[in-house]
C-alpha cells in the first residue's frame, strides 16, 4: 500500500497542483487529468527549445540543471520533475585518465535538465564515475554512447575484482540537494522523484553482457560481487540522500533492464536468487522514509510483476505494449488495483512514424484505459528518440488529450 501523506481522495471541487495529481493518481483515484512526465533524448530538447524560441546556452559546471530545458518541461506543462544522484557526485582526481576532462553536460544519454558527471578522454571517449566507457557513434538523426570496453572483462576470480576503482559513497557530497530542490522547484508545486543507480544493468556493462551473463551460470561468485558493490554504495546513497532532504522528495527511482523486447533476460529463478535481493536492498530504503518506489525495466516484464508489486514497487515504467504480456488492457485489468503505470506511448512506431492524428489516438487510449480509476502516469514508452517531428510530440502533450473521455 502507498504512503499516509499522499492525499486524500479528491473532491470535485479539488484544486490540483502537479504534485498532488499525481499523488492522487498513485493512490488509485482519479485527479482532474492524467499527469504526465517528460524524458526525450538531448537532440529532442534542443529541437522544442529552438520551437518554443527559448534561448540555449550552455550552463555552468556549477549548475544542477538546464533552466532552459527546464522551460521546455514547464511549457508541455510536465507534472513530474527529477532530481539523479548522478548530478551530486565529486569523485577524487585520481580516478581522472591522463588528458581527461570533465564534463557535466554532453553526456547523450541524460533525458532530463539534469547534469550528468563524464570525464572526457583526448581521443574523445568517456567514462562515468563506475568506470563506463563510452563511444559516440552517430545516426542519420542524431547520435548514441555505445560501450567501447569494459573494465571487468578480463577478470577470471574475485580477487581481480577487488582491485577495481569502486565508487565509494564518499564520493558523493548530498550538501547541495536541499538548495537544488528549492531552486529547480521554489513553490514545490512539482512531483519530484530522485533517481538512484542500478544493479544488474549498470554490473554487466563494466564486465561485458556476454561475459557477464555465462557467469551468472558459470561462477556466479564474480556477478555476485559486482552487484553487491553497487549495491552498498547505492543504499548508502540513498540514505544519505533521504536523510538530507527525505521531505522533499516524493518517489524513489531505479531501473533495471533484466528482460528483452520478447522475454526476460534470465530465468525468473536466477533473478530470484541474484537480482532481487539487491533490489529488495534499495526498496528498503525508501520504504523505511515513507516513499514510494518506481522501478524501470523495459520490455516483457509481466512475468515478475506480482512479484515486484509484493516487493514494495508502486509505479512501473516504461510499458512496451508491443512486449508479450505487456497490453494496456491486460496490465490493468491483472494488476490496476496494486500497481501504477508510467510511460505506454511508442517510440519505435506512432511517436517517430505515425501522423499526429494516430499520437493523438494512441494518447486517447492510453489515458482512457490505463487512467481509469488513477493509476497512471502518461510518458514515452523510453526517451522520445531523435527521429521523431516536433509535431508529433506537440500532440502528445496537447492538454486535453489528458482528460479521460
Amino acid at each position: 500500500m502507498l504512503e499516509q501523506n499522499l492525499p486524500a481522495t479528491h473532491s470535485p471541487l479539488t484544486l490540483y497542483t502537479p504534485r498532488s495529481r499525481v499523488q492522487t493518481a498513485l493512490r488509485h483515484s482519479e485527479p482532474d487529468r492524467v499527469p504526465v512526465d517528460v524524458l526525450m533524448t538531448p537532440e529532442v530538447w534542443h529541437k522544442l527549445v529552438k520551437h518554443f524560441g527559448l534561448e540555449w546556452r550552455k550552463p555552468s559546471d556549477d549548475q544542477f540543471f538546464d533552466p532552459v530545458w527546464d522551460a521546455v518541461a514547464a511549457l508541455l506543462e510536465s507534472d513530474v520533475r527529477l532530481i539523479s544522484y548522478d548530478q551530486f557526485c565529486k569523485p577524487p582526481e585520481s580516478i581522472l585518465r591522463p588528458g581527461a576532462r570533465v564534463e557535466w553536460w554532453d553526456a547523450l544519454t541524460r533525458s532530463t535538465p539534469n547534469r550528468m558527471w563524464r570525464q572526457w578522454l583526448p581521443d574523445g571517449d568517456s567514462m562515468d564515475i563506475w568506470g563506463h566507457h563510452y563511444r559516440v557513434v552517430e545516426n542519420p538523426t542524431g547520435a548514441y554512447e555505445e560501450f567501447a570496453t569494459y573494465p571487468l572483462q578480463d577478470a577470471t576470480a574475485v580477487d581481480d575484482l577487488k582491485h577495481y576503482a569502486w565508487a565509494e559513497p564518499d564520493w558523493w557530497d548530498w550538501t547541495p540537494l536541499p538548495q537544488v530542490i528549492r531552486a529547480m522547484d521554489p513553490e514545490r508545486k512539482s512531483f519530484l522523484r530522485f533517481r538512484i543507480g542500478s544493479i544488474f544493468e549498470q554490473a554487466w556493462q563494466i564486465r561485458g553482457m556476454q561475459e557477464f551473463l555465462m557467469d551468472l551460470a558459470a561462477q556466479p561468485e564474480i556477478p555476485m560481487y559486482i552487484m553487491e558493490r553497487l549495491t552498498e554504495t547505492h543504499v548508502e546513497n540513498l540514505e544519505r540522500a533521504l536523510a538530507v532532504a527525505g521531505a522533499e522528495l516524493d518517489m524513489v527511482y531505479f531501473y533495471d533492464d533484466v528482460a528483452t523486447a520478447r522475454s526476460l533476460m534470465i530465468s525468473p529463478t536466477m533473478w530470484r536468487e541474484m537480482v532481487k535481493p539487491c533490489h529488495e536492498k534499495i526498496i528498503a530504503v525508501a520504504k523505511k522514509y515513507n516513499k514510494p518506489v518506481m522501478y524501470h525495466c523495459d520490455g516483457a516484464i509481466a512475468a515478475l510483476i506480482p512479484e515486484l508489486i509484493d516487493m514494495g514497487i508502486d509505479l512501473l515504467n516504461p510499458i512496451q505494449p508491443d512486449s508479450p504480456g505487456m497490453e494496456c488492457n491486460r496490465l490493468k485489468r491483472d494488476f490496476g488495483a496494486r500497481l501504477s503505470f508510467h510511460g505506454g506511448l511508442d517510440i519505435i512506431k506512432t511517436l517517430p512514424r505515425g501522423r499526429v492524428d494516430e499520437v493523438r489516438a494512441e494518447v486517447r487510449e492510453r489515458v482512457n484505459i490505463l487512467g481509469a480509476q488513477g493509476g497512471y502516469v502518461m510518458a514515452s514508452s523510453h526517451h522520445i528518440q531523435s527521429d521523431t517531428p516536433v509535431e508529433n510530440i506537440l500532440a502528445m502533450y496537447e492538454t486535453g488529450l489528458r482528460y479521460r473521455e
